[in-house]
């Protein structure tokens, strides 16, 4: 199963990027390549973990920095899941990109039973925990920073992870300084539950 993990906690200095596929994954030269051609600075490190999974890890950086932008971090998961599509097709059959991209998208069944989980819990006094689960698309992480954005919801870090065609993200969020309240947090569910049902493709009316 493919998998790209986005990690802004691990690393105070430096966004982690961890990509696994099994034992498939090269010396991903052409992945370094597209990354720095977005401007940024990457350096590369590989572990194998104890399911004798190749797992690669990026530490990506901007002026020295984290990569914070929601649309940059967008740009990155994309980058890795397009250069991942090129040089291992195999992959297009386990990744929701792999419909629009991919040599054989995957079966329609397989998304079936892919049910939408939102979370809300306390992370400490002054943050909150939100945790979304979904069928990937491109654009996820933008869609969901920006109604966050709009209920004045701030969030302090993220963890975002394309496992096949799911997406498991956490964000630690926090709304005027503080944990959400019970309302908040129903808000927040309500709004996202609201998206999530609505149409991907939606025509304006005249």
């Amino acid at each position: 199963m493919p998998k790209v993990t986005i990690d802004q906690d691990s690393d105070p200095d430096a966004t982690v990027v961890k990509l696994s596929f099994g034992d498939r994954l090269g010396a991903l030269l052409d992945t370094m390549k597209a990354l720095k051609g977005l401007g940024l600075d990457v350096t590369k490190g590989t572990v194998i973990t104890g399911d004798s999974v190749k797992q690669t890890e990026f530490f990506i950086t901007r002026s020295g920095r984290k990569v914070e932008d929601p649309d940059m971090l967008e740009k990155i998961r994309l980058t890795i899941i397009n250069n991942l599509l090129k040089y291992h097709p195999e992959s297009s059959q386990r990744l929701a990109m792999g419909e629009a991209f991919g040599i054989k998208p995957p079966e329609k069944e397989l998304y079936v039973g892919i049910p939408t989980q939102i979370l809300v819990q306390d992370d400490g006094p002054k943050r909150s925990l939100l945790y979304i689960e979904t069928t990937d698309r491109p654009g996820l992480l933008l869609e969901i920073i920006t109604i966050l954005s709009d209920i004045n919801i701030n969030v302090e870090s993220a963890e975002i992870i394309t496992e096949g065609l799911v997406a498991k993200d956490k964000f630690h969020v926090s709304y005027s300084g503080a944990a959400l309240s019970d309302s908040v947090a129903k808000v927040l569910i309500n709004c996202l539950r609201y998206h999530f049902r609505k149409p991907q493709t939606e025509e304006d009316s005249y």
